[in-house]
């Protein structure tokens, strides 16, 4: 079985701890990897050292250059390079377990799943606030809901592309500096049919970098991934916004006031505080487009 994984990278070291991880997945010898790595950068300048850091590792890898600073840009050219029956993604600065590809495989045969997202569960440096690894604040665990998996991050995904209609499917330009990209294609897959699973057993590994230990860039990350579900979640579907207003406003309240009441506990006041943070991005959604940048800077 022919496995492409797809690493999108922008002048990042930990590339190689990431390349590291994959070369010592385990599986049957009939399962055969190859790494496609769609550099963001303008210029090549990584291109020789990546190149030699799989060979050291003993990979496949094609490097691909994909300028510049727009993620949708460097997603787009892993899936037009890429030719084998799945696909995976997994971000530039993530480990993963030894048995990560074989469980996102296992999980889609037994679901009959065409796309399969997994955990990214964060690790915290040294010092980092009680709170934060209390909450496992930036980790980021795929949900379905009420039993349906309608969209995910695309950190830890697998496409079977032997689908039409993933085949096809590309990510939009548009997103490609403030994130969402991955938000708005899934919630496009789900509306075309396609069906999604979760494995809670495929799990990789992202080190919280120290300029993100604060609860000020956790605001604003959690208020943009909640402004572009908001704006994503009704793409096509106007006649659900004051639907999606009016439930959105109300989980805002209720974790205000959990927050408000747990405020002696600063790990549960922070918790809930972020949660409504999140519905309070859903509601900005539900009127503008997601406008805060993190990519390209």
């Amino acid at each position: 079985m022919n496995i492409d994984i797809g690493i999108c990278t922008f002048r990042r070291d930990s590339l190689y701890g990431t390349l590291e991880s994959l070369a010592a997945q385990q599986g049957p010898d009939s399962l055969k990897l190859r790494i496609i790595v769609a550099d963001n950068d303008e210029q090549p300048l990584k291109q020789a050292e990546i190149e030699a850091q799989a060979k050291e590792l003993g990979l496949t890898l094609w490097y691909v250059h994909a300028p510049a600073r727009n993620i949708s840009i460097a997603r787009n050219a892993c899936l037009e390079h890429s030719d084998a029956d799945h696909l995976l993604f997994i971000d530039d600065d993530e480990i993963a377990g030894p048995d990560w590809v074989a469980s996102l495989l296992e999980t889609a045969s037994q679901e009959q799943a065409k796309v399969v997202f997994g955990p990214v569960h964060a690790v915290y440096p040294t010092g980092a606030p009680d709170w934060m690894l209390e909450n496992m604040a930036h980790s980021s665990v795929p949900s379905a809901l009420n039993g349906t998996v309608e969209t995910g991050f695309s950190g830890n995904v697998l496409l079977d592309r032997r689908d039409p209609t993933l085949r096809a499917a590309r990510f939009r330009l548009d997103f490609g500096r403030t994130g969402g990209e991955d938000i708005d294609f899934f919630f496009r897959l789900h509306r075309s049919g396609v069906p999604m699973a979760i494995c809670t057993s495929a799990i990789v590994r992202e080190p919280v970098a120290p300029a993100r230990l604060s609860f000020k860039w956790l605001w604003t990350k959690t208020m943009a991934t909640g402004t572009i579900y908001g704006f994503c979640a009704l793409q096509g579907q106007p006649r659900k916004r004051p639907l999606l207003l009016l439930k959105s406003l109300a989980k805002a309240s209720y974790c205000g006031m959990r927050a408000a009441a747990s405020v002696a506990r600063k790990n549960r006041c922070a918790f809930w505080a972020l949660r409504g943070g999140f519905h309070l991005g859903v509601l900005k959604g539900c009127f503008t487009r997601p406008n805060h940048e993190f990519y390209g800077g």
